[in-house]
C-alpha cells in the first residue's frame, strides 16, 4: 500500500535515511528542512515534496500545515525527526535555550499533530483495516529518562514529547497508532574522533555503531503492527544496564 508520510528534518542522518528509503519503497515522502543541504536536492530528483520550514516560527508551521491540507487528500504517517541538540552553554539565555527546545521538539509536532489529525484519521478509515492504520512516530532520545548535565533544557524537551506520545495515542485510537523511539547514538559525524568515539561506544553493553538501518527497521515495524500504541521504544545498545 502506498503511503503519505511527512518527516520533519530530512536534510541530514535518520531524516534523509528515512526519506530515501521509503522514496525507494514507492511511498509519497513529504519533507521538512531549515537548511538547504545538498541532500535536498537529491530527495527533490526522487520525488519527494520538499518544504523549508522553520520550526522555531509558529508562523511558518501553520503555513506548512495550510499547504499539507491544500495539496495532500491524505496522510497516512508522521515522523517528528527534526532535532536540535542545544546545548545549555550555547551563549543563549537560559529562558531562550529552554524556549527553543520546547518549540521545536514539542509545540511544532503538537501544532501538527493536531493539524493533521483528520487528515490521518480519513487515511486510516479508507483503508480496508483502519485500526491503527495511521501512524505518528516521535523521535525522542535516550536522555529523556536519564537526564543530561550539559544538555539540560534539550533532555527536559525531548521527555515532554515522550509524554506528549502517551496523550495523542489516547486522543487518536483506534485510527492513529502514535509511539516514539528513544535513540542514543546512533551514526558518529564525520569530524567525531577516535577518542570521543571509545568513550561513546563504551556507554552501551553493544558497543557498536547502530547505523540508520536500526531505527528504519523499528520504523517499518511500527508501520505494520496492529498493537502497539502509546510505547517508547529505547534503540540505545542496553545503555541502562551499564
Amino acid at each position: 500500500m502506498e503511503r503519505t508520510i511527512l518527516i520533519t528534518g530530512v536534510g541530514k542522518r535518520i531524516g534523509y535515511a528515512l526519506a530515501k528509503y521509503y522514496l525507494a519503497q514507492g511511498h509519497h515522502v513529504i519533507g521538512t528542512y531549515r537548511t538547504h543541504y545538498d541532500s535536498i536536492e537529491q530527495l527533490g530528483k526522487l520525488g519527494a515534496s520538499l518544504h523549508s520550514c522553520d520550526l522555531t516560527d509558529p508562523a511558518s508551521i501553520d503555513g506548512l500545515i495550510i499547504h499539507i491540507n491544500e495539496h495532500h487528500a491524505r496522510v497516512d504517517t508522521i515522523i517528528h525527526n527534526a532535532s536540535d541538540w542545544l546545548p545549555d552553554n550555547s551563549g543563549l539565555s537560559p529562558a531562550d535555550t529552554m524556549m527553543r527546545m520546547m518549540q521545536i521538539h514539542v509545540s511544532a509536532p503538537y501544532q501538527i499533530n493536531l493539524a493533521l489529525a483528520p487528515l490521518l484519521i480519513s487515511a486510516a478509515k479508507s483503508n480496508d483495516d483502519s485500526i491503527g492504520a495511521s501512524n505518528i512516530i516521535h523521535i525522542t532520545d535516550y536522555v529523556a529518562e536519564k537526564g543530561s548535565k550539559k544538555h539540560i533544557a534539550y533532555a527536559a524537551s525531548k521527555a515532554a514529547l515522550h509524554n506528549m506520545t502517551l496523550s495523542f495515542a489516547s486522543l487518536l485510537a483506534p485510527h492513529v497508532k502514535v509511539n516514539s523511539i528513544a535513540p542514543a547514538m546512533i551514526l558518529f559525524n564525520e569530524d567525531d574522533g577516535e577518542t570521543y568515539k571509545a568513550k561513546a561506544l563504551a556507554k552501551a553493553i553493544l558497543p557498536k555503531e547502530a547505523g540508520n538501518a536500526e531505527i528504519i527497521a523499528l520504523v517499518d515495524y511500527l508501520h505494520t503492527s496492529h498493537y502497539v500504541t502509546g510505547r517508547s521504544y529505547a534503540v540505545d545498545g542496553g545503555r541502562h544496564l551499564k
